[in-house]
């Protein structure tokens, strides 16, 4: 990359990261106070440059903003540079995370798809059918209204957004009672008779900048279908760490989420244990927990196409979530 790219990258990065209209001045200072020297008139001459590339955009003395095209340049040019970036997405979301369990409120981690309307509609049954089985993560979902914006995300007209519990919430949950969780991987979890017997794929989640589900998902790999059926198929699940002497603190704690529509985790190892076949740490406990997004998986299975779906999409209120057998009559409020 010649100097000329990187300091267009350098002031792109950080519009984003800051998430608000800056002024030359102040990326100057944001980029010094990171040991990045450049002048306010090179900045200036950049951001103009940008305008006229669509990838920022002008609001008079208030500066600049990062534009929908700005946030795509990032992201086609720090593909390389993201490796373990998902891991740390993860670890940022964990501690982040404001849920408080003893009083059931604050924000829970969330995956959000985007579904045209009629689509949608077509859809609540063969939602709920994953939740009703089990497989989805916990009993709750919300809805995100035409026009709304949540995280990254702004819900077109004629859309309506679908967010489901992501399963960091149990990493968060878990960090605030005093247990540390390493999430090592998610996979394709093969069911025969309704019961896990192993991980038919799976991906690392410091070896890749996108959740592995949502990779799975998209190659056509899932059969919920078959699941939700008969018990035969590919569910999304995940893999975590936990250490060996919490696992009664663990159970209880998952017993008290599943109460509440949180969700469980759906196996729990012994310490030192292999679980499915998959070995762990010394001194460590392996865990599986379902996929959030396999609600969504069932669609894209049945040739359902999305507009947009993003695991751990952000941090949702806890109060806006519902049981998943109330879709149709929120749908129905909405319309």
């Amino acid at each position: 990359m010649d100097r000329k790219d990187q300091k267009k990258l350098d002031i792109l990065r950080v519009l984003k990261e800051e998430g608000k209209a800056l002024t030359s001045t102040q990326i100057v200072e944001i980029l010094q106070s990171a040991g990045i020297r450049y002048s306010e008139r090179a900045v200036r001459l950049y951001l103009q440059m940008l305008d006229e590339q669509g990838l920022t955009e002008a609001h008079g003395r208030k500066g600049r903003t990062l534009t929908r095209e700005g946030i795509r340049e990032l992201q086609q040019n720090e593909v390389v540079n993201r490796l373990g970036y998902l891991s740390a997405k993860i670890d940022l979301m964990t501690y982040r995370m404001t849920f408080d369990l003893p009083t059931c409120s604050g924000g829970v981690v969330v995956n959000t798809s985007v579904l045209p309307i009629p689509e949608f509609v077509k859809s609540i049954s063969a939602i709920c059918d994953v939740f009703r089985h089990g497989y989805g993560m916990g009993r709750l979902v919300s809805l995100l209204r035409p026009g709304e914006m949540f995280g990254d995300t702004e819900i077109p007209s004629g859309y309506l957004g679908f967010c489901t519990v992501c399963s960091i919430t149990f990493n968060g949950v878990l960090l605030k009672h005093g247990i540390p969780v390493a999430s090592r991987f998610s996979g394709l979890l093969e069911l025969l008779d309704g019961k896990p017997v192993r991980f038919a794929e799976l991906i690392n989640y410091d070896a890749t900048t996108i959740d592995p589900l949502e990779i799975f998902i998209r190659a056509g790999m899932t059969d919920n279908t078959g699941a939700v059926r008969n018990g035969n198929g590919l569910i999304g699940a995940a893999f975590r760490e936990l250490p060996g002497e919490s696992r009664q603190h663990v159970e209880n704690i998952t017993e008290r989420l599943e109460k509440i529509g949180l969700g469980t985790f759906l196996k729990i190892g012994l310490p030192n244990q292999p679980i499915l076949g998959i070995p762990v740490s010394e001194g460590r406990i392996g865990a599986i927990v379902v996929g959030g997004l396999n609600p969504i998986a069932i669609l894209e299975e049945s040739g359902r196409k999305l507009f947009h779906s993003g695991a751990i999409s952000g941090l949702m209120d806890f109060h806006r979530l519902f049981p998943y057998d109330e879709l149709g009559r929120r749908v129905n409020e909405i319309l």
